[in-house]
């Protein structure tokens, strides 16, 4: 049988509250970090060991927690419904604290701005996202919606919706943005044909569409620049 060292019988600068006070919180691992999260450890394991266990569900690392259920953490030996909640909540803290920055961040003055603010909570998505980000008359940003999710075409991304919203929320602009789960950021032959008819779309209208951004694996791609719509 496999021994697990428990925190507390750890080098006492090697435990992560401990590194964390004299060390600084920038210096622990993923694992330390959510071992804290988690607190306490199981049965026959260590938080260090769950929080190992947790990042090795996925390829993805810490990135697979962004987007997993409670359901989906409950059904890791260890991880009950209370730690699962600790663990979504503060991975919930983090995007909100993203999302927090929009007013921060000024107007948008290029592809990367948008693809910077959107690439954390797209990245790890497992389906396909589509959002319209909402911009004023200095294309600073005052709001997104997601349009939908699943497979992009024609049928689930309709003008209606995406301009029902920029209307309500008074839009001069609206940016489009996607992800591909893929990692490859390239447009599809869809992808392009759903942006042109949105782009028609908006200058009919008078809310022009700036830019179809698609995020990939920490990568974008501008539609705009490519002059591709």
């Amino acid at each position: 049988m496999k021994y697990s060292l428990r925190i507390k019988e750890m080098a006492l600068e090697e435990r992560p509250r401990e590194k964390m006070k004299n060390q600084g919180v920038e210096t622990l691992s993923n694992e330390e970090l959510i071992a804290i999260v988690l607190r306490t450890g199981s049965k026959d394991k260590s938080a260090l060991d769950l929080a190992k266990e947790l990042l090795a569900q996925s390829d993805d690392g810490i990135r697979y927690l962004t987007d997993c259920s409670l359901e989906e953490l409950c059904q890791i030996k260890g991880i009950g419904p209370g730690k699962a909640s600790q663990v979504l909540a503060t991975m919930e803290l983090g995007k909100r604290i993203a999302k927090s920055n929009i007013h921060k961040r000024g107007k948008i003055t290029s592809p990367e701005d948008v693809a910077d603010f959107m690439i954390d909570e797209m990245i790890a998505l497992k389906q396909e996202h589509f959002k319209t980000l909402f911009l004023n008359t200095k294309n600073e940003i005052i709001g997104y919606e997601t349009i939908s999710i699943g497979t992009l075409n024609a049928s689930i991304v309709h003008p209606r919706d995406v301009f029902n919203k920029a209307i309500r929320k008074a839009s001069a602009n609206v940016i489009l943005v996607h992800n591909h789960p893929s990692g490859n950021p390239k447009p599809s032959t869809e992808d392009i044909a759903i942006t042109k008819r949105l782009s028609e779309a908006g200058n009919i209208l008078g809310i022009p569409v700036l830019d179809h951004i698609i995020i990939g694996d920490s990568s974008y791609y501008s539609m705009k620049e490519h002059e591709l719509f």
